[in-house]
């Protein structure tokens, strides 16, 4: 059985991921709860989780290696570069978490190793 990759991580999410997340979260909440949420992802402290357990807690569709954008996560995770931690929000009423950004990066790690553990900010 081939050795996986070791995974790199940045020690923090970058700029843009931020704007990303408030993006894809203001299809889901209104205005002010994005905002706010937002703000407490920036304010948050990192933690991690197991693959697994962040797709199990989505209740997304894993996407396959085949995916263009996972298959850029999996062309930098060998190249040996740096991947952005994970935002994540916690859904209370529905029971899941909503991966706020970050998505395509949980399926390319889950490719190599769904015990690999992600870097994460989670409200």
């Amino acid at each position: 059985m081939p050795k996986s990759p070791k995974i790199k991580w940045a020690k923090e999410p970058q700029v843009h991921d931020y704007p990303a997340a408030a993006s894809y979260l203001s299809l889901i909440y209104p205005p002010k709860a994005t905002k706010k949420l937002v703000k407490k992802l920036r304010h948050a402290s990192m933690v991690e989780y197991h693959a697994k357990d962040v797709f199990r807690a989505s209740e997304l569709a894993l996407l396959g290696a085949k995916s263009y954008h996972v298959k850029k996560v999996r062309v930098k995770i060998l190249a040996g570069q740096k991947l952005s931690p994970i935002l994540l929000v916690r859904d209370e009423a529905n029971g899941k978490v909503v991966i706020a950004d970050g998505y395509h990066r949980m399926c390319g790690v889950y490719s190599f190793d769904e015990d690999a553990m992600l870097p994460c900010k989670i409200v």
